[in-house]
């Protein structure tokens, strides 16, 4: 009898068996959890939402950055995302490994292949060695001018350099006068937005019977520095400056801004455009359908602030000078302020980039956006900055493709000379102050005494072609989207 159980009872420990499946392994997706979300925002916001697939596979591509990249249409060279800690470097100014200067050629209508140093960082390394705007880079470490750019080697020594090595740099100066250095890279340096801040008079430009302002601001940027101090200060503070010595005219040199923050161009324009404007639109942003109604909130219409305007410069004239570096929210204030009020364009042709993102950040629960919006960034991985909207000024006109061109303000930049009343495009806009016209273009001969006999194939690549350059950005109107439904 016994046996007789025990043999039944083996042959239901065998059906129990049998007739349960196998558990099949789990496959583990590399970051799963920020693919569906991004796929998820996409499809939400993008400007192209239309055109992302309902299902996709979270396989492939396997990094986080290619799937993303994978998701985006053709036609859409702007959208892009960091990791977390790269953006909020970014954003606090904060570079490494730098020297604190920028290069240029003066190619398109000088044809000199020269390397200028087109600006210098306050408190960089170039500047506590004396360099400026217009010096030439003839050697670094004996190797010559030509070598270093063809061998790409200049970007390198420029972009990543190693804090402990000291480099030996040749240079002609504005004179054309040999100036040796050996500069070592600062291993951190922390950058304000704002260039310079001055005012000119007539001990400065000859024939000038009034204060003219002049502000050089390179980036819109609204979050803290490194110091906890708010970007947004060098545009209040400088703006105030020129309010409380009287400014009426306004020279604003956007010529290497490449955009930035809404919050910092929103409170520009409301120091710039005249009392007259209060009221009337500034911007109007156009996204996808699906944003549209289900908030109509969202078709934003920037317009001016009354309350910002209580300290309105209300100028007499505004003079904005521009070029291939003058993108995105540089552009989308000269738009948004032409119909406002009178502009004068100097310079040459803006980038042409008519768009914006709102700021993506992920983890992106209530809670951490909270965090977010009180500057702790410590749990933040990724960002992601997907086009979501396009901008038309008040009139409903949009930002060119191909840019903003100047009228009869148009002319080249001068690398020849720092910043000041000798330099080119500022000189123009005080002669028009003095004179209601501007002055003939220079001759392409005029700078040729500084000419280092530069090889014609030795070409830097210009900042503006970095894929990630031209931003104009919201922080806020995201958070507000992230949330309607939380």
């Amino acid at each position: 009898m016994n046996k007789i159980i025990s043999l039944l009872m083996s042959l239901a420990a065998i059906v129990i068996l049998t007739a349960c499946p196998k558990v099949q392994d789990v496959e583990d997706i590399p970051y799963e959890e920020a693919k569906t979300f991004i796929h998820e925002e996409l499809k939400y916001l993008y400007y192209w939402n239309d055109e992302i697939p309902d299902k996709v596979d979270y396989r492939n591509p396997v990094e986080i950055e290619n799937f993303y990249n994978s998701l985006l249409v053709t036609k859409d060279h702007w959208s892009w995302m960091q990791e977390g800690k790269e953006y909020i470097s970014d954003e606090m100014g904060v570079s490494y490994g730098t020297f604190g200067a920028s290069l240029s050629q003066a190619i398109k209508y000088h044809n000199d292949y020269d390397v200028k140093v087109r600006y210098v960082i306050p408190n960089s390394p170039f500047d506590k060695a004396g360099v400026t705007r217009g010096w030439t880079i003839t050697h670094i470490d004996g190797q010559s001018k030509d070598d270093l750019v063809n061998s790409g080697k200049i970007t390198t020594i420029f972009n990543n350099s190693n804090p402990s090595d000291v480099h030996e740099f040749v240079f002609l100066d504005t004179e054309g006068k040999q100036q040796v250095r050996n500069i070592q890279s600062a291993a951190v340096l922390n950058m304000r937005p704002a260039l310079i801040a001055t005012i000119f008079d007539g001990s400065s430009y000859q024939g000038l019977d009034e204060r003219v302002g002049y502000f050089n601001y390179l980036g819109f940027k609204a979050g803290n520095d490194a110091f906890g101090k708010p970007m947004i200060d060098d545009i209040k503070e400088n703006m105030q400056m020129f309010k409380s010595a009287g400014i009426k005219k306004l020279i604003l040199d956007l010529r290497y801004n490449g955009g930035g923050d809404s919050r910092a161009s929103d409170t520009l324009v409301n120091y710039l455009a005249p009392k007259s404007a209060i009221g009337k639109t500034y911007v109007t942003r156009t996204h996808n359908q699906d944003l549209s109604k289900e908030n109509e909130s969202f078709q934003i219409k920037r317009i001016i602030d009354k309350s910002g305007n209580d300290l309105s410069l209300d100028l007499d004239a505004l003079y904005i000078i521009t070029g291939p570096g003058s993108a995105s929210a540089s552009e989308m204030v000269l738009n948004g302020l032409m119909p406002l009020m009178k502009v004068e364009q100097v310079g040459d042709t803006t980038y042409g980039k008519p768009n914006g993102m709102y700021v993506v950040y992920y983890p992106a629960s209530k809670q951490d956006y909270e965090q977010y919006n009180h500057n702790n960034f410590a749990g933040l991985e990724y960002v992601f900055l997907p086009i979501a909207f396009y901008n038309k000024n008040g009139l409903g006109e949009n930002i060119p493709d191909d840019g903003i061109k100047p009228g009869l303000g148009a002319r080249p930049d001068d690398i020849y000379h720092d910043f000041g009343p000798q330099e080119d495009n500022i000189s123009a806009c005080l002669y028009h102050i003095i004179n209601g016209k501007y002055p003939q273009l220079p001759q392409p001969s005029r700078f040729m005494f500084t000419k280092s006999n530069s090889s014609r194939n030795a070409n830097l690549e210009p900042e503006n072609r970095d894929k990630h350059y031209g931003k104009f950005y919201d922080v806020e109107n995201h958070f507000i989207i992230n949330n309607l439904d939380n």
